[in-house]
């Protein structure tokens, strides 16, 4: 049987934590900075981990996660 090639932009984009879970850091956090909070741009610098909606399309693109 064939291997299944994984998504090579997911798979920069995505790490699994020590129980399994999918992470990803967050968007918006590149440029234009000027307008936005510091509040905001301090929270955009956290990871956070993906939805369980959006776990099975993840799952597709990175089969061997």
């Amino acid at each position: 049987m064939l291997k299944i090639r994984s998504n090579r932009g997911a798979g920069k984009r995505f790490k699994v934590t020590g129980r399994g879970r999918v992470k990803h850091y967050k968007a918006f956090a590149s440029h234009l900075l000027t307008g936005k909070k510091t509040k905001r741009k301090r929270n955009l610098r956290k990871s956070v981990l993906v939805d369980r909606r959006d776990l099975k399309n993840v799952k597709r693109l990175l089969p061997y996660l």
